[in-house]
């Protein structure tokens, strides 16, 4: 059986993992200078940690297990401004998006750690394109089968959370024509987007045991799903969010997945449609709160800005995305990236 924490932290405790770009302070190109933060905030007490991530110009900041989202936006909060400060000690800076604006996805150097390199190994050129970045909301849940069941309940509202979220419309330096390319890059890896449809815990749990036993992944962390159970934590892992700059759209983006899990409703009749998933998903990568989505009831169509005003109580506000654009028309790429860093701290 696979290590189990279920229970022992509180339930709806909160953990959230954000993936900031590492570039330079002068030319604001991606900068392989992640070994420089993590060691400098080693050296510091801090409400998380800086971890490195598959690209050497990326730093991951988690947070430690907090009792609510307000507990865990004032830790990012402390663990951004903790990497700005070892950033512009170097001569580097940091910015918070989902994908950097001009430079090449496979121009990105890779951590030189045995786990990154299998994995190049394994999955390939796919896995080199994964210099996109994310926000990973981890929530406590009681037992194994209620994540199971959370996990069903939360699924068809993830493409809402994509459409909130959508903050990378640039992907090798060009335009992709969606609000979210990374939701597509993710795409390319195996076992991405919406996990099957299990039925239950326990026939999650000796699937990925007979996958292990076979060679075919190392561990359930091999699983690249939009969501997750994360036994070892004892969590269900939301992961389908594009990394937000402004702290503000973390904050809500963690309030609203947390309210998911503690309150959505499984679809009558069994697991959410696969299908209707993966048309959402897409439509949400693609037009953002525009998209016209399979209602979570699957019986009619409904915009995502309405689905997303009736989860949030007030009128959502526009995905990050759009404002990449619109600075890019005015000035260049290099002009999102300056203007990415300096959201990333306001």
């Amino acid at each position: 059986m696979i290590e189990s924490h279920f229970g022992e932290s509180p339930p709806l405790s909160v953990g959230v993992e954000e993936e900031l770009m590492i570039l330079d302070a002068e030319t604001l190109v991606p900068a392989a200078a992640v070994d420089v933060l993590v060691r400098g905030a080693a050296r510091l007490e801090l409400p998380g940690t800086l971890k490195t991530e598959l690209h050497a110009s990326v730093v991951e900041l988690n947070t430690g297990i907090c009792g609510g989202a307000d507990e865990a936006i004032d830790a990012l909060r402390e663990l951004r401004r903790a990497a700005a400060r070892i950033a512009a000690e170097h001569g580097l800076a940091v910015a918070a998006a989902g994908a950097h604006p001009t430079a090449p996805l496979e121009s990105l150097p890779v951590v030189q750690e045995e786990r990154y390199l299998a994995m190049l190994e394994r999955v390939g050129r796919p896995a080199r394109r994964q210099g996109v970045n994310g926000l990973h909301v981890h929530v406590g849940v009681e037992s194994a089968d209620r994540c199971h069941e959370r996990l069903e309940a939360v699924l068809p509202w993830l493409p809402v959370v994509l459409a909130l979220s959508a903050n990378s419309p640039f992907a090798d330096g060009v335009d992709t024509e969606m609000l979210s390319a990374r939701a597509g890059i993710l795409g390319e890896l195996p076992r991405a987007g919406a996990p099957p449809a299990f039925g239950s815990y326990a026939a999650w749990e000796a699937w990925v045991e007979r996958l292990v036993a076979l060679g075919v992944i190392q561990d359930y962390t091999r699983l690249w799903w939009d969501l997750r159970p994360h036994p070892r934590l004892g969590t269900l892992e939301i992961r389908v969010a594009d990394q937000p700059t402004a702290l503000e759209r973390t904050a809500l983006l963690v309030r609203l997945l947390v309210s998911l899990v503690e309150s959505a409703a499984p679809r009558d009749g069994g697991g959410a449609s696969r299908g209707d998933y993966a048309q959402n998903r897409w439509a949400a990568a693609r037009f953002g709160l525009d998209a016209e989505l399979i209602h979570p009831d699957g019986d009619r169509v409904a915009g995502a800005r309405g689905l997303a005003a009736g989860l949030l109580g007030a009128d959502p506000p526009e995905p990050e995305a759009l404002r990449q654009r619109e600075v890019a028309a005015a000035g260049g790429g290099t002009a999102v990236a300056a203007d990415l860093v300096a959201r990333s701290l306001a």
